[in-house]
């Protein structure tokens, strides 16, 4: 949070200095994708044992990141890099890279339409449940259904509890964090 307050500080400063709102706009876009990757990838390693489904019990708390495109659309290339970057240590090889990375991108580019608040989490716990639990059931062969509704219930924990305690921290900070948002 903090980061993010300061770069508001920093940006306010550079109109002051003259830098063009464009430009501006483009370098505070880059540096919260920057962020929000940075974010992701640590919170997956530190978490890594419960991060990968190697069980059938994955709860990657990162993923609460997911609700971040409904502040900005500098979440969508943050999401899809911290994801690619996780992945290269999963387990479960290049499958998980390309897969859990479009899985992903997709689900923030539906989470980044959302018309609802409320509505923002769904996409990325159907989406990861259904590519991620069909991926764990072809790589691990646990049962189909079961790999499913895991890997949707456990999105549905981090997307929906620990999201939504997110989103009310981030509702606070909002001006200063989002200045962009629609």
């Amino acid at each position: 949070m903090s980061f993010f307050i300061a770069f508001y500080y920093f940006a306010k400063g550079c109109v002051a200095a003259g830098m063009e709102e464009k430009q501006l706009k483009k370098t505070r876009f880059l540096v919260q994708a920057a962020v929000i990757a940075a974010i992701y990838v640590v919170l997956t390693l530190v978490f890594a044992p419960i991060s990968y489904g190697e069980t059938l019990i994955e709860f990657r708390i990162s993923e609460m990141l997911t609700v971040l495109p409904f502040y900005t659309p500098a979440a969508i290339p943050g999401l899809f890099i911290g994801v690619l970057i996780s992945n290269l240590f999963s387990p479960v090889g290049a499958i998980d890279v390309v897969l859990g990375s479009l899985a992903t991108l997709i689900a923030a580019l539906l989470s980044y339409k959302m018309p609802k608040k409320a509505l923002v989490p769904l996409p990325p716990v159907v989406i990861n449940g259904l590519v991620i639990g069909g991926m764990l059931h072809y790589v691990y062969h646990f049962p189909l259904a079961i790999s499913i509704l895991s890997v949707t219930a456990g999105q549905a924990v981090v997307c929906y509890g620990l999201g939504t305690v997110l989103m009310l921290a981030l509702d606070k900070y909002r001006k200063y964090l989002f200045p962009e948002r629609r």
